[in-house]
């Protein structure tokens, strides 16, 4: 059992809370037995070590097995160990450091997709998460990342995607105006989501959202550029029927996806 919180390897781990070393290792933090339980259920190879309090291992028989199974290398460690490797306060007792797995832009749009998010410059952790998880949801084929999008890998991107990140493909530093072009190219009409826009509605009433879409989602304080925004074929806005100044951006997004996920399905 790992004791010492001061320890090389218990640092190793916690520095992964940091995009410096993220980066320079490749690895990433997971924290929680949700998280862990989807990586090894989605993803196993991806799983490089886990670490658990024996109460945590105790409970949860199903990530014992699963851990067997893919041959994971496995850890005890004290509570207090722990909580010096995750980023969280309470992180429920099971840790793992995996592989950070991006897949290409080229892959994403070579395999055809009809639904495709893009975020350019989404700076919140919470909104970029809960974006992918909406993804997932709704039945997106991917979602790719651009400009100055906050890093994939950060703990709470990866905690508020609730697992959905090793469900479908997530791409990210491409340039914006280059993802365009290969969704285009793969067919795809691209729809930028903004206050600017036409009413949701009568896009609706047209039918356009049955059609293969990447929606564009931009930042959450000041929208698209209008340089990316000029990329997009059309602009969507969801109408505000009560008093509301306006949506989260997390919120929005889920909504227009849903949209497309409707209609592609009827």
């Amino acid at each position: 059992m790992l004791e010492n919180p001061r320890s090389p390897r218990v640092r190793a781990v916690a520095k992964l809370t940091k995009r410096s070393a993220r980066t320079e290792t490749g690895l990433f933090l997971l924290e929680g037995p949700q998280a862990v339980r989807e990586a090894l259920s989605y993803r196993p190879d991806a799983i490089v070590e886990l670490f658990a309090t024996p109460t945590a291992w105790d409970k949860h028989g199903d990530l014992r097995a699963a851990v067997t199974a893919a041959d994971v290398r496995f850890e005890y460690v004290t509570e207090f160990v722990l909580s010096a490797m995750a980023d969280t306060v309470t992180p429920q007792g099971v840790v793992a450091v995996a592989r950070q797995t991006p897949t290409s832009v080229r892959d994403i749009f070579a395999a055809r997709p009809r639904l495709v998010a893009i975020c350019e410059e989404v700076r919140d952790p919470g909104n970029l998460g809960t974006i992918i998880r909406a993804a997932d949801a709704t039945g997106a084929d991917a979602v790719v990342l651009t400009g100055r999008t906050v890093d994939l890998y950060n703990p709470k991107v990866v905690r508020s995607t609730t697992g959905s990140l090793f469900h479908l493909p997530v791409s990210v530093g491409g340039d914006l105006a280059d993802v365009v072009d290969r969704a285009r190219d793969a067919g795809l009409q691209v729809v930028a989501a903004d206050v600017k826009g036409d009413d949701l509605l009568a896009a609706r009433a047209e039918g356009i959202l049955s059609a293969p879409t990447a929606w564009l989602f931009g930042n959450e304080a000041h929208g698209l550029e209008e340089d990316a925004l000029a990329l997009a074929d059309r602009a969507l806005r969801l109408p505000i029927f009560g008093r509301a100044e306006s949506l989260n951006l997390a919120t929005a997004a889920s909504v227009c996806l849903y949209e497309s996920a409707f209609a592609q399905r009827a």
